[in-house]
């Protein structure tokens, strides 16, 4: 049996940016973990984010050309092919799910770097903050979930809750506070789940996808599919994510 060194992690901190790290007390996220069984499933769209909401979208995290993104619309376009609402990025590139059977890495001219991983990107949550900001009630009264595996920081001893995808820290803060890890590590990564005091709609994603799911009403989603600055399309919540 191999024996690695142990990783370095620094503690877990109190304020995760502006999110105040909660140690005590996750009765915020006790909706998300009460769940029939079945419902919300892990790998699908609700249990990526949360069931029970009149609609959903999927926000696609850009691919990118000399660190400036570029849409999957532009890449798909580039090898004749086109974007459906379920389409995975190996597919649309013509790569198997790990990327390893590409000819060349990248298209000259087109991109250069695969879409982020894991939780929005900060463009894109920055793109989406007034958009949800519009479809809540509560924007100054958010709670967040961050995956306990992210990052340098050791979050084993602080409390937290189970979903379908993973266990996560529970974070409070205001909805434009979301993007402020990045204050604490250029490469800090965001919370995973977002959702207001109202629970009007819900922002799940996770460290293997390379998209965001969200959930509310028809017209947050509405809004959401006609955002200049954001890639996104009409998802149903048992559509599997990959």
């Amino acid at each position: 049996m191999d024996n690695y060194p142990p990783v370095d992690r620094d503690p877990a901190p109190e304020w995760y940016g502006r999110l105040h790290v909660r140690t005590e007390d996750l009765g915020p996220a006790e909706w998300l973990t009460r769940r029939a069984p079945g419902y919300g499933a892990f790998g699908t769209v609700a249990g990526v984010g949360a069931p029970g909401f009149a609609a959903y979208a999927r926000v696609l995290h850009p691919a990118s050309l000399s660190e400036q993104p570029v849409r999957w619309a532009a890449v798909a376009a580039a090898y004749g092919r086109s974007v459906a609402p379920v389409t995975h990025w190996h597919e649309l590139i013509g790569a198997d799910s790990y990327y390893q059977n590409l000819s060349e890495y990248g298209l000259p001219g087109v991109w250069d770097e695969h879409p982020a991983e894991g939780p929005p990107p900060p463009d894109v949550a920055r793109a989406l903050i007034p958009v949800l900001a519009r479809h809540t009630r509560t924007p100054e009264r958010c709670w967040f979930g961050l995956w306990n595996g992210y990052g340098r920081w050791d979050f084993d001893s602080v409390p937290s809750f189970s979903t379908p995808e993973r266990d996560e820290v529970l974070l409070g803060g205001t909805l434009a506070d979301a993007v402020s890890p990045v204050s604490l590590d250029e490469f800090a990564d965001l919370p995973d789940l977002w959702w207001p005091e109202d629970r009007a709609w819900c922002l799940g994603g996770d460290v293997d996808l390379v998209s965001t799911y969200i959930g509310g009403s028809h017209e947050l989603i509405s809004d959401l599919l006609a955002a200049s600055d954001l890639e996104a399309y009409p998802v149903a919540p048992d559509d599997r994510v990959g």
